[in-house]
């Protein structure tokens, strides 16, 4: 499988960024669907593809973050969900054929949108169903994994990689840790490695991705083991600020490249950059983890120093420095 062998002789793989934010910049209406863009705009695709691959990336995720029917179906394009999908894959897949490099493609999913029952109306068996669509047409057009990001509840990671599974694809989750150190639906960082178990394939790698700044980021994957797993950590590119009627991040290409080396000193293997992200960005972490050479694993105040505060701290620092463990918040 492409994405162990790349792992097995490199060590350390460097991600992609953003696809909203350089979508965007390619003329993407707000409000439409970036998915449609793989139908509708397949050379501007193509085009936010090869600016990653020629930044650096060894892996590169496909426009299809909101391709299940639950997104979908908010612009009318429920009917579609395996072609989108299908196209997204197979569109990087070209670009990657041109680069002459091997690159993985890893097929972005999303969150649904919906709350699972209780909080919800929408069955576990019905999220499953979702999942799968959506992957069969990851695979169709030659997605290498299933990269299942930006999860907050465990049952939703678990439908997705049992639908990965189901369609014979290897699966990557991420979570992200924007509240107050945990989950919006409150697992702690420690806890993301237990989500896989009990399925009948573990994942590749798990780790964060998204939440609210690269500081509070690599606290989360400083709680995950890291020995024995591997890790992926694709921080936001520093703070969003609103700016007329843009979001503009604070991060520039030298606070991401610190911010890269952080996270291999941390025990990340898999590198990248989420909303934000520009290629110029990647390709200054590309030139740092070129020069890595690995250092003791980072405490919060060298974390801090270089990239700035936390933003949503999960508890005050206790006397050795180091955060505690938040208290368990009861469910509502």
């Amino acid at each position: 499988m492409l994405l162990k062998e790349l792992l097995d002789e490199k060590g350390v793989l460097l991600a992609d960024g953003a696809t909203g934010t350089n979508l965007f910049e390619l003329g993407l209406p707000a409000g439409h669907a970036p998915e449609d863009w793989n139908a509708a705009e397949p050379g501007k695709v193509k085009a936010h593809y090869r600016t990653f691959v020629d930044a650096g990336s060894d892996i590169i995720l496909t426009n299809t973050f909101g391709g299940t029917r639950y997104r979908l179906k908010l612009h009318g394009l429920d009917s579609r969900v395996e072609e989108l999908n299908r196209l997204g894959a197979e569109l990087a897949q070209q670009v990657v054929a041109e680069s002459g490099r091997r690159i993985v493609v890893a097929g972005s999913m999303g969150p649904t949108g919906e709350l699972l029952v209780p909080l919800g109306s929408m069955t576990y068996e019905d999220c499953v169903d979702a999942f799968r669509d959506q992957a069969r047409g990851l695979k169709a057009g030659g997605a290498d994994v299933a990269w299942i990001e930006t999860m907050s509840a465990p049952d939703e990671m678990r439908a997705a990689a049992e639908a990965a599974i189901a369609e014979g694809l290897p699966y990557v989750y991420t979570a992200s840790f924007d509240t107050a150190g945990r989950t919006m639906m409150g697992l702690p960082p420690e806890m993301l490695a237990g989500v896989q178990n009990g399925l009948p394939q573990p994942a590749v790698a798990f780790g964060a991705n998204c939440g609210v700044g690269a500081s509070d980021l690599l606290l989360a994957v400083s709680g995950m083991p890291t020995d024995d797993h591997v890790v992926v950590a694709k921080a936001n590119c520093g703070i969003p600020q609103v700016k007329g009627d843009k979001v503009e991040y604070t991060g520039t290409p030298e606070l991401m490249a610190a911010y890269a080396l952080l996270a291999a000193d941390a025990g990340a293997r898999i590198i990248g950059g989420c909303c934000g992200t520009t290629p110029e960005h990647v390709r200054a972490m590309r030139a740092a983890l070129d020069g890595w050479k690995r250092g003791e694993k980072p405490e919060l105040d060298e974390i801090v120093a270089q990239l700035g505060p936390l933003i949503a701290p999960p508890a005050a620092a206790n006397d050795s420095g180091r955060p505690e463990r938040p208290r368990r918040r009861r469910r509502a």
